[in-house]
């Protein structure tokens, strides 16, 4: 198994300020983990720019894996990325259980653990900073941490944590602008932020002046040729590209998306599997796709020109 790029936490965090791509995890018609189609779905993400692959995470349905599954799908990924990049895996749940996972993630190839928030737990700032200090501790891998639902950090929390060696960033999933900018004028340079807002190509211009330059995009998944055209203008600065694409694809797409909960992750699955790759349906309790929202984003698809297979014919017949 690839150990991953053995690179010192902070050479790592330079490397992810660019086009993050977070795999959907495809399963079988009998409910497996689709290892062999998971490689090929990262091989295309890799091919389109990311600079980082990050399985396992919220796309990657992290919540819905068992621990077996969850190793079967970082396995994959290590196996396809053979230290080209470097993988960023999800871990979660209460302080021991995400330790295990980070244990896992590591012996399975991982370069990078992605903290998301622990389950339910409201402990106050002391017992939030005593859990992901725990996590960082328990594992040589470099640590992010994942501001979203009930894990709302306290920057000088932050600060804090940052005096782990391992904790390399902050990816926000909040958008919460003045608290990312006390957490940047207390951290400055030690901490990269990312944004890992739904649909991050919305906010990428606002968080990118709080210093998130790095963001997570979903669509990348399904509609590769919006988010890289998307993220080369906003490397460019291009005002009228960006607003160019985000009024004729990526708001319209969000637009479906607010509809129901559980679309961030389902919506993207139904849009790979119009492009022709076979990822299955979303786990429960996340909701499948309804037939009219399945119709408006197969006309956003077409509208945009983009109803081609992103698999060619001898690939979609190995399923």
């Amino acid at each position: 198994m690839p150990s991953g790029m053995d690179l010192p936490p902070r050479e790592l965090a330079s490397r992810l300020e660019g086009l993050l791509a977070f795999p959907l995890t495809p399963f079988t018609g009998e409910g497996r983990v689709n290892q062999e189609l998971l490689r090929r779905q990262v091989d295309g993400l890799l091919g389109r720019g990311a600079v980082a692959v990050c399985p396992a995470c919220g796309t990657g349905e992290f919540f819905s894996l068992s621990p077996v599954e969850y190793e079967q799908v970082l396995e994959a990924c290590s196996a396809e990325v053979g230290g080209r990049v470097p993988i960023v895996a999800g871990i979660g749940y209460g302080t021991a259980l995400a330790c295990t996972y980070a244990e896992i993630a590591g012996r399975a190839g991982a370069d990078a653990v992605l903290v998301m928030p622990p389950y339910l737990a409201q402990g106050g700032v002391e017992g939030m900073e005593a859990h992901y200090r725990a996590v960082a501790r328990s594992t040589p891998l470099a640590v992010i941490l994942y501001q979203r639902d009930n894990a709302v950090f306290d920057p000088a929390m932050v600060l804090r944590l940052a005096e782990e060696p391992n904790v390399i960033g902050v990816k926000d999933g909040i958008g919460q602008l003045e608290r990312l900018h006390q957490i940047r004028r207390l951290v400055g340079d030690r901490l990269i932020l990312l944004n890992g807002l739904p649909t991050a190509e919305i906010h990428a211009q606002a968080l990118s002046f709080c210093g998130a330059r790095g963001y997570s995009s979903a669509i990348l998944n399904f509609m590769p040729e919006i988010a890289i055209a998307f993220h080369r203008a906003y490397g460019d600065g291009d005002e009228v590209a960006m607003r160019r694409l985000l009024d004729t694809a990526v708001l319209p797409f969000a637009t479906i998306r607010n509809r129901r909960p559980g679309y961030a992750v389902s919506l993207v699955k139904a849009g790979a599997r119009l492009r022709g790759i076979p990822v299955g349906p979303a786990r429960a309790p996340l909701s499948e796709v309804t037939a009219e929202d399945e119709r408006d984003l197969l006309g956003l698809l077409s509208t945009l020109g983009l109803d081609s297979p992103l698999l060619d014919a001898k690939e979609r017949t190995r399923e």
